[in-house]
């Protein structure tokens, strides 16, 4: 069997930037083809179809929203200094109107998730990481005196990524900086002194 000859990472973050601009079902082969230079045959080759495309999209977006998360949070800050940060760089991507920079997970949340349950499990762990990562950020900040509250820190991390999720789809229609400013703040105050 031929070894695929192309940049697989470059193939998919351009094949998640077709889904998260156009959606699942909007994005043609042709629309793949085009954006990732690769012809229909070589796709079909390499992923099975547009949904094994689609698989290996969601898991390079898994792997590369969690290093650009954990570069957030390197220890080179305090957490809650951190979580401020890595907060207005979510407001910061809700605004760029970039596909590039939405959400591929509150896409294909949106669109699939409730047709495809491979799909819907995936999406699921890919939050559940997540908020595991938030819960031992907090567990931390609580230590070290930093975050002082009763509240148990994966309460607090199932808080916040409500809080993102209620922000970028706030955005979709509401897209004006101040206002999303706000409540991005309105939601670090919340945790600070939960």
């Amino acid at each position: 069997m031929r070894t695929p000859e192309f940049n697989k990472e470059k193939v998919l973050r351009s094949a998640m930037t077709a889904f998260m601009h156009k959606g699942y079902a909007k994005t043609s082969m042709q629309d793949l083809s085009k954006v990732t230079g690769l012809h229909p045959g070589s796709i079909y080759c390499a992923f099975d179809n547009k949904r094994g495309l689609l698989l290996a999209a969601l898991d390079q977006y898994r792997q590369d929203t969690k290093i650009e998360f954990q570069a957030f949070f390197d220890g080179s800050q305090p957490i809650l200094s951190a979580l401020k940060i890595y907060l207005d760089h979510i407001v910061s991507e809700c605004l760029s109107c970039d596909a590039a920079k939405a959400c591929l997970l509150t896409k294909a949340l949106n669109e699939i998730a409730g047709q495809d349950e491979e799909v819907r499990a995936i999406i699921t762990s890919n939050l559940s990481d997540w908020q595991q990562s938030l819960a031992e950020l907090f567990a931390q900040a609580k230590v070290s005196g930093e975050l002082i509250t009763e509240k148990k820190s994966a309460h607090l991390a199932r808080y916040f990524v409500m809080g993102i999720y209620g922000l970028r789809t706030f955005a979709h229609t509401h897209p004006e900086a101040d206002i999303l400013q706000q409540l991005a703040d309105q939601l670090y105050c919340d945790i600070c002194d939960a």
